[in-house]
């Protein structure tokens, strides 16, 4: 008998794994119309889904690998990086959908976010104010205009899965919907700059390199207090402090 792994866990979702079959438990229904629908327009590799009976979604797992965790090794070599900032293309150059996802949240509502939660960060003592500071200063180039595209919405590194070096999966897109390219760019290699030139390679076109640095810091910012209070180590070797810290 398959036995059950919990891929995560918190109190507003949870995925859990038996054998070749992913479970996922939301409490927000309305998230999960928003996967199930852009899994079947996206114009890249998505799971199967397999059934639904609210509040559990199954779907197929997806053949591969991933290149990696935050805070993790990475792994895979240039061309499979490539190969993602290919896939991200196919994405952003496909009709959006017709709803906003986490990427298309306004500048103004950003703003307002990013100094409420900057400021929670240094009452509460989690970071020093000198790196909230900081990097607060270098998110701004994210607050500006852009044309809407297809966008995931939280393109972690463990959401692409590879064989070799073809993209075989995209996961997990209950964020997914109209939003800023470059989000998706700056989430997929948060935490692993090194690969950025690989992905822009892939990616074909000119990439505003500040505005991926601001996403990377501004994501960090608003994920810190969240991570920490759903049982997850944003200060991790690699993880969403350290690429704070590396904006000093």
């Amino acid at each position: 008998m398959d036995e059950v792994e919990v891929v995560v866990a918190h109190s507003e979702r949870a995925t859990l794994r038996v054998g070749d079959v992913f479970l996922k438990v939301d409490s927000d229904q309305a998230r999960v119309d928003v996967e199930v629908e852009a899994m079947a327009l996206a114009p890249v590799p998505t799971p199967e889904v397999l059934w639904r009976k609210p509040p559990v979604l199954a779907i197929a797992a997806v053949p591969g690998r991933t290149l990696g965790r935050l805070g993790g090794p990475s792994a895979g070599a240039p061309a499979a990086w490539a190969a993602a900032g290919r896939a991200l293309r196919r994405l952003h150059d496909a009709p959006p959908p017709s709803w906003t996802g986490r990427a298309g949240r306004s500048s103004a509502r950003l703003a307002a976010e990013l100094d409420a939660e900057c400021a929670l960060l240094v009452t509460n003592g989690l970071l020093p104010a000198d790196l909230v500071a900081r990097n607060r200063e270098v998110a701004e180039a994210a607050l500006r205009s852009w044309t809407p595209a297809f966008t995931h919405g939280d393109l972690q590194i463990a959401h692409v899965f590879f064989d070799g070096d073809a993209v075989t999966g995209v996961i997990d897109w209950s964020e997914a919907g109209r939003g800023d390219a470059l989000y998706d760019l700056a989430t997929f290699t948060l935490g692993h700059e090194e690969h950025l030139d690989d992905v822009i390679a892939g990616y074909g076109t000119d990439v505003d390199l500040d505005v991926v640095h601001a996403w990377w810091s501004l994501r960090s910012l608003l994920a810190v207090r969240w991570l920490v209070e759903h049982g997850f180590d944003p200060f991790s070797p690699g993880c969403e402090v350290d690429v704070l810290k590396s904006r000093m």
